[in-house]
């Protein structure tokens, strides 16, 4: 039975951390991005957001998101500075046609700093990515 179950890799997938200007307040903050390199739409995604430590948690976050189109982004959630000395965790699942996939993408604790930003082409603006 074991030998039956197929987990597919999933590929094409990043999470990105951005520093962008926000208009409306004219401050700079951060966000969290979903990138899409598939040649193909992804459906139906659920996104689980976490930052832990050995000693604290932060509250669970999810965020449904109906369709990503093929090679494009979405913008998921703001993310503020006092949990980037937590781990942060996110828990992506979604349908690539009528299979569904599941990746898991942690930015580790103080990794997430405006030292370690890098322009993200796909975005056309500066940040962290993970794959």
């Amino acid at each position: 039975m074991k030998k039956d179950i197929r987990i597919p890799e999933v590929t094409g997938i990043e999470m990105a951390v951005v520093l962008e200007q926000n208009k409306t307040h004219n401050t700079d903050d951060w966000y969290v991005y979903l990138i899409n390199r598939k040649e193909v739409d992804i459906e139906m995604i659920m996104i689980v957001s976490q930052g832990f430590s050995e000693t604290k948690t932060t509250t669970v976050f999810r965020k449904r998101i109906d369709k990503l189109t093929a090679l494009s982004s979405i913008k998921v959630e703001m993310i503020h500075p006092d949990v980037f000395s937590l781990s942060n965790r996110f828990q992506v699942s979604f349908f690539e046609g009528n299979q569904l996939f599941e990746k898991t993408f942690t930015f580790e604790a103080n990794t997430i700093k405006e030292g370690s930003l890098r322009m993200i082409k796909t975005l056309h603006q500066r940040g962290i990515v993970i794959t």
